[in-house]
């Protein structure tokens, strides 16, 4: 399992792919912080998207992480929301189980 690096440069369509195929598990981007509302354009950069006060930058991410704190840390980083769900999309992933086991 490897470590997922996050930079302000990617695009959310990158990010989401390489999500996947680090972890197994799907990733849900929005344009706010509660994802609620629109998911954002696939070809928007983490930058673009970014919320005032955020600080943007990178993050390195773990499959041992769990789903909440991975979720909670990419709002702080870049004021944008994000869930985790199962590797087909269809359903959210719990909040309490790694980002590898969120997948199955």
């Amino acid at each position: 399992m490897a470590d997922l690096k996050i930079d302000g440069r990617m695009k959310v369509k990158t990010l989401k792919a390489n999500f996947k195929a680090a972890f197994g598990s799907s990733l849900r981007v929005y344009k706010s912080t509660t994802c609620k509302g629109a998911m954002a354009d696939d070809d928007a950069t983490l930058a673009s998207l970014r919320g005032e006060g955020a600080k943007g930058g990178e993050l390195t991410v773990g499959g041992n992480k769990r789903v909440g704190s991975f979720e909670k840390e990419f709002v702080a980083a870049w004021g944008i929301g994000v869930q985790v769900a199962n590797a087909k999309d269809t359903a959210l992933a719990d909040n309490d189980v790694t980002l590898v086991a969120a997948a199955k």
